[in-house]
């Protein structure tokens, strides 16, 4: 099983990423299953249901979220019925929406567990403990789980993969919008990277446009930031799936760049 996840979504740019890409690169890389991280979609920060849609129209099976799902008040009834979209699973019970779910792709079910780190973010339950429950429940349907681990700080990214290591098919991190080259199977069989990326404008600082950033950090003064325009990069990784033992076989990154 060959499964593409998508790293942060960004803006109008990010989409039409997704809507273009996807159009071709399903077929060409031979995918089963396309996730796509899209706490970022609408105008930078948080998520519509009208966005969710597009992006499921456009051949997402799976959007998880991070430290910005609820900037957009809309969401929070869509996500409490719409399946394919997560958030970070460590959030207190009551909140609406799941932290995971489970998919049947091509005669297959796949777990998928969406994580949010603690350093530098949002003081959550603790995701090691987190991954744990829901890893014992996804089991007892299939050995096949991604993990978006959306976290600041590559320490705690690392760790995660380590703890993981013969139980996830995959731990990938989001939320940096930087892609990082570390990609690798770890010995026990699990594909790692720290970050996939972004998939948004090219030519920004992680996604906004560069001289509002420039005059943030010049000045010290409040800036509103804005989603940058023009070229775009799409920004993932492919990881490739034994379906009877749910180990990684490989993990292969993807960056695109449409001018």
């Amino acid at each position: 099983m060959r499964i593409l996840m998508i790293g942060d979504v960004v803006g109008r740019p990010g989409r039409k990423a997704v809507k273009e890409t996807l159009q071709t690169i399903r077929q060409e890389l031979k995918l089963d299953m396309i996730i796509a991280n899209g706490e970022n979609a609408a105008g930078g920060t948080g998520i519509t249901s009208e966005i969710a849609n597009d992006l499921f129209n456009y051949g997402v099976d799976v959007l998880t979220m991070g430290n910005h799902v609820w900037d957009k008040k809309d969401i929070i009834p869509y996500i409490e019925k719409e399946q394919k979209i997560l958030r970070p699973a460590n959030y207190p019970p009551g909140t609406p929406g799941r932290g995971s779910g489970i998919y049947f792709i091509n005669s297959f079910e796949v777990g998928v567990i969406n994580l949010s780190g603690r350093i530098y973010l949002s003081d959550l339950d603790c995701p090691f403990r987190l991954a744990d429950e829901h890893i014992e429940n996804i089991y007892k349907k299939t050995k096949i789980i991604l993990v978006d681990f959306h976290a600041e700080a590559t320490s705690e990214k690392v760790a995660l993969g380590w703890y993981l290591d013969g139980r996830v098919s995959a731990v990938v991190g989001t939320h940096t919008h930087v892609q990082t080259a570390d990609e690798r199977v770890l010995p026990n069989g699990a594909a790692y990277i720290s970050d996939l990326g972004m998939t948004g404008p090219l030519n920004s600082v992680i996604g906004v446009k560069k001289e509002l950033v420039l005059q943030k950090f010049t000045t010290q003064m409040p800036v509103r930031f804005e989603v940058a325009d023009g070229p775009y990069q799409f920004n993932a990784v492919v990881v490739e799936v034994d379906e009877n033992t749910g180990m990684a076989k490989g993990i292969e990154r993807v960056h695109n760049i449409e001018y």
